[in-house]
């Protein structure tokens, strides 16, 4: 286990399967050594739990605002000015998690399409980075990023999981890139395995996706299969060994990343 404090850049913690032990969680992940919790927002709703749990958990916490391409059915006509009142709030440091998601299509392609943009220039009028999510969309979704890359002030593509040339693409639009426990395993996560090794180590950040993602190579599993920030470790050891480095100096350079992408300060 890395002696150098973690930074979970996405952990879904207002999510209900969190509901009865929190505090639990939150005890076991700083037991394992995770310093800091950013808290993914994923709807209007989810994004003011997640501001008030990081306003409840000060230095612990951070939170995003945004609405996820599966929610995007819900967007309306006052949804920028609401998320825009959340990302005032000094413990929410990105716009997200936004995006598109062609793969489950759980709202109309071209209502995220909508939603998608209209959080791009969001981000682009309050200076805050994005934290994003793609599935199954890369061609539209990398034509939307191309159209705002350069007004934002950064970008994260979260959970990457994508084919090599998606990576390249990101790369080239100087995005960081998120990787978790979809790394540990061993038949779906065996192309990110060696796609890991040319993402620039101050492109790259971690994160757990809680309570989703659960690394495949537990030795003992969670109760119901429940991922969570305390099993960030897990996803850096992986992250190391794929790419021949140091676990100590590979968490050094991902927090020091994590705090500048977000502006977390020390």
């Amino acid at each position: 286990m890395s002696a150098i404090p973690l930074i979970d850049i996405g952990a879904n913690l207002t999510n209900r399967r969190f509901a009865t032990d929190l505090d639990e969680v939150m005890a076991r992940a700083r037991e394992a050594g995770v310093a800091h919790i950013v808290i993914t927002g994923t709807s209007e709703n989810a994004s003011r739990d997640a501001l008030q749990l990081a306003q409840q958990h000060p230095g612990f916490m951070s939170a995003t605002a945004g609405v996820h391409p599966h929610d995007a059915r819900h967007w309306h006509s006052e949804s920028a000015d609401r998320l825009a009142e959340l990302l005032s709030e000094p413990e929410v440091v990105a716009v997200g998690e936004c995006g598109l998601d062609f793969n489950r299509d759980f709202s109309p392609r071209d209502q995220q399409l909508t939603c998608f943009e209209a959080q791009l220039q969001l981000a682009v009028e309050l200076q805050k980075p994005v934290f994003l999510h793609q599935r199954d969309a890369h061609a539209a979704f990398l034509a939307l990023l191309k159209k705002y890359r350069s007004q934002l002030k950064g970008a994260v593509v979260h959970c990457f999981t994508g084919a090599t040339n998606e990576l390249r693409e990101y790369l080239e639009l100087d995005c960081h890139i998120g990787i978790t426990g979809w790394l540990c395993d061993p038949k779906r996560g065996a192309d990110l395995r060696v796609q890991v090794r040319d993402i620039p180590v101050d492109r790259l950040m971690i994160e757990t996706d809680a309570p989703y993602l659960t690394p495949k190579n537990l030795t003992q599993k969670p109760k119901n299969n429940r991922n969570e920030p305390a099993l960030l470790p897990v996803v850096l050891e992986a992250l190391a060994e794929c790419r021949g480095e140091s676990v100590e100096v590979l968490a050094e350079h991902t927090v020091r990343t994590s705090r500048a992408f977000f502006g977390l300060g020390n």
